[in-house]
């Protein structure tokens, strides 16, 4: 089974946020889970529910700040294996093109 998952962790101030959202990512690395981040947010990859939730508490908990806003989505298909890049070939096959990058603007 993999869990996909799309995580958002930013503290709530004014300015750069990008320190804190490197810290996040940062403590992902300490987790069985493959991620990609992208300018909304970071796409998890985890074998099992657990592991992936352990991993985001931890993003969540990386960032010091007074107050931090923290979104989970979660993608638990328990009857399949497919990737997260597997979910991206359906798009581009359905759609008969490679997606577009945010190089393709």
């Amino acid at each position: 089974m993999t869990v996909v998952a799309l995580l958002s962790v930013a503290p709530v101030t004014e300015g750069s946020m990008a320190e804190d959202v490197a810290d996040a990512v940062a403590a992902l690395d300490d987790f069985d889970v493959a991620y990609e981040t992208n300018p909304m947010g970071t796409v998890i990859e985890a074998d099992d529910v657990g592991t992936l939730f352990a991993a985001c508490e931890a993003a969540h908990r990386a960032v010091d700040a007074d107050r931090v806003s923290t979104v989970l989505k979660i993608d638990d298909k328990r009857a399949s294996d497919a990737s997260a890049a597997a979910k991206v070939e359906g798009v581009e096959e359905a759609l008969g093109r490679p997606a577009r990058d945010g190089d393709d603007r």
